[in-house]
């Protein structure tokens, strides 16, 4: 089992950024896929980015490529979302998830085995 544990939320103004980070702890953090999701009050919840257990593969969604990135850290067991040139449609409750032993991105947040309580992110416009 894993827990996680985000951070880096806040309140920020269009076009300004933020950095997201997510501390693992359990088990062996390089076992786990990482997945960014996001929910939108009175939306589904949405994929958003995704590495492998190695780093060596990313995804992102459509709506974020160019924007936000993706990384991971194995050493210090802490996956990141930078997120650059806020809109407000990115206001939402950002998840990072751990998919035990994926050996691919999942977009679809049945793939995960573990959450993290989420952080909120608001850009005004």
């Amino acid at each position: 089992q894993v827990q996680l544990v985000e951070s880096g939320g806040g309140l920020v103004q269009a076009g300004g950024s933020l950095r997201l980070s997510c501390a693992a702890s359990g088990r062996t953090f390089s076992s786990y896929a990482m997945g960014w999701f996001r929910q939108a009050p009175g939306k589904e919840r949405e994929f958003v980015a995704g590495v492998t257990r190695n780093g060596g593969k990313i995804a992102y969604a459509d709506s974020v490529k160019g924007r936000f990135t993706v990384s991971r850290d194995n050493a210090k067991n802490t996956v990141y979302l930078q997120m650059n040139s806020l809109k407000p449609e990115d206001t939402a409750v950002y998840y990072c998830a751990a998919d035990f032993f994926g050996a691919t991105i999942g977009t679809s947040s049945r793939q995960y085995d573990y959450w993290g309580q989420g952080t909120q992110v608001t850009v005004s416009s």
